[in-house]
């Protein structure tokens, strides 16, 4: 069965650090962020692209799980999945992984096609729509992660 595809990669820099001496929780989400622009570029909606359909995506949701402290010069490597897909929409699941292969981080994010000169929903441009089937074709068959769909709650025992 196919991977998740791998989408970015990037060290721990001393600036992301915060009081507790490990990755702030905003250097996740900067992270996670720049892999959802590298989503954009896979699927035909580079700069260019984006400049010459007038069309772009924006983030609707986004949820971060921090599972791992992570620390300065650690690598971390980032992947996605496309859970699903409609004319308009993806729904991403991003995997941040150390080193050592372990998951010290997850996203899901929920992005839509935006029409950039009427600033509404629009459905993907034919050769966007094209890669967004492929990598669905990809993905589909593979199993959901057990984070997502997720929610925040305090668990209470019965």
């Amino acid at each position: 069965m196919t991977k998740q595809t791998l989408i970015h990669e990037t060290t721990v820099h001393s600036r992301w650090l915060d009081y507790n001496g490990h990755m702030n929780d905003a250097a996740y989400a900067k992270v996670f962020s720049i892999a959802g622009g590298r989503v954009m570029d896979l699927i035909g909606l580079d700069a260019e692209a984006r400049a010459s359909y007038d069309y772009t995506m924006f983030t609707l949701e986004h949820h971060i799980c921090y599972l791992k402290e992570v620390h300065e010069t650690e690598t971390l490597r980032t992947s996605v999945q496309l859970l699903d897909r409609d004319a308009k929409r993806i729904h991403l699941f991003f995997e941040m992984k150390n080193k050592a292969g372990d998951i010290v981080a997850t996203s899901e994010q929920m992005l839509m096609g935006i029409d950039s000169v009427k600033r509404k929903s629009a459905p993907f441009p034919a050769h966007v729509e094209q890669a967004v089937q492929k990598m669905w074709t990809t993905h589909k068959e593979l199993p959901v992660p057990k984070l997502a769909g997720s929610k925040i709650g305090i668990k209470r025992k019965s």
